[in-house]
């Protein structure tokens, strides 16, 4: 394990769709040489098919045994889509608004869109998706170049571009599929927790910009944090898909609430369901309905008392309350934050031996 484990917590009740985040991290990282068509950070509507297309059905991470699982790597033109652009400056000339590139495919193609009978009972919500920092992390495991290591420090999840060859092999790896190709580099690159702001005592991009102030980061181990509070002591916040086995470090508070469901004659049904349960299981697993259980007896707790310190720490009043980050950790650390020591991953089951590094460099 690594020293410490820096992580995120996203409440889903909170997210409006509205891709701030997805911006601020766009214009931050990859809006440029290569990166045209990555998203470190995108917001997706669920149900649908994500980015890259039905990124759910491309395999990667472990299996219960712990073995790693094969995997798709995406094709940036049919999975992706190429990005494209508008004439806007031939409008003034009276010319028509065109692509540069017809488009097939991209980010929130299907926004919005969701599942079930409008009205009677269609659904959908909003889901950000970042790389999960994981503990296991799949890319890590699928690459023979041993350019993908977490720091020491902090749990981040990096890759060595000097030793990178583009094999795509992380890609294949990652359930997620969070690791994108570089065509103009040749090398694979992904979201780097915007550790140069983590260590001067900033939170990532993403959730210093969001308006819905949905996203708490701290330490795992910090038990003052908000994301210990909602991780392990209250039990309201879980991995995405854990089943895949690399023990993500981004969690989610699920959806609660949504209007009834109506019957055929327009009535509504009591004591309904618009979020089918068995969607939220698959993604969050059957702790879902303990964490959802607890959020709503909180609500009404609230409701009744004025009084909840789990609603109090999840509405964050203001920024301050939403993230515990210290500049004076990575100081005290000194310069080497790149250390990869992790003992696992030098004598994991399923892991081939890290060749470059050796514990405690």
């Amino acid at each position: 394990m690594s020293k410490r484990q820096l992580a995120m917590v996203m409440d889903l009740n909170k997210c409006i769709g509205c891709q701030t985040c997805t911006v601020a991290c766009k214009t931050q990282w990859t809006n440029r040489n290569g990166r045209e068509y990555m998203y470190w950070n995108n917001v997706e509507t669920y149900p649908g098919t994500g980015y890259p297309k039905n990124w759910m059905e491309l395999g990667g991470g472990f299996d219960a045994a712990g073995d790693l699982q094969d995997g798709i790597i995406p094709n940036i033109e049919a999975d992706y889509g190429v990005p494209w652009d508008y004439n806007f400056d031939a409008l003034a000339d009276g010319k028509q608004l065109t692509p540069n590139v017809e488009p097939t495919w991209g980010p929130n193609w299907d926004e919005d869109e969701g599942a079930g009978d409008f009205p009677n009972d269609n659904y959908f919500f909003y889901i950000p998706r970042i790389c999960n920092h994981c503990t296991n992390p799949g890319c890590l495991s699928s690459c023979p170049r041993d350019a993908i290591f977490k720091r020491d420090i902090d749990g981040v999840v990096l890759v060595d571009l000097d030793r990178c060859q583009g094999y795509r092999y992380c890609i294949a790896g990652c359930p997620y599929k969070k690791v994108y190709f570089n065509p103009k580099l040749s090398k694979t690159e992904k979201c780097i927790f915007c550790f140069p702001r983590i260590e001067q005592g900033l939170p990532p991009a993403c959730a210093q910009q969001c308006v819905g102030r949905i996203r708490f980061v701290g330490f795992l181990d910090d038990v003052n944090s908000q994301v210990h509070q909602l991780v392990h002591k209250y039990k309201v916040a879980l991995p995405l898909r854990a089943d895949r086995g690399t023990s993500p470090n981004v969690y989610y508070i699920p959806p609660t609430e949504a209007p009834p469901k109506f019957d055929a004659e327009g009535n509504v049904i009591e004591g309904s369901n618009r979020i089918p349960t068995e969607e939220l299981e698959k993604l969050f697993g059957s702790e879902v309905n303990g964490a959802i259980k607890t959020l709503k007896s909180e609500m009404a707790k609230r409701k009744e008392t004025g009084k909840s310190e789990l609603m109090d720490l999840l509405i964050a009043y203001s920024h301050s309350e939403m993230f515990r980050l210290d500049n004076n950790y990575y100081k005290k650390e000194g310069t080497n934050k790149l250390a990869p020591v992790d003992n696992r991953y030098l004598s994991g089951k399923h892991t081939q031996r890290i060749s470059r590094f050796s514990r405690g460099n």
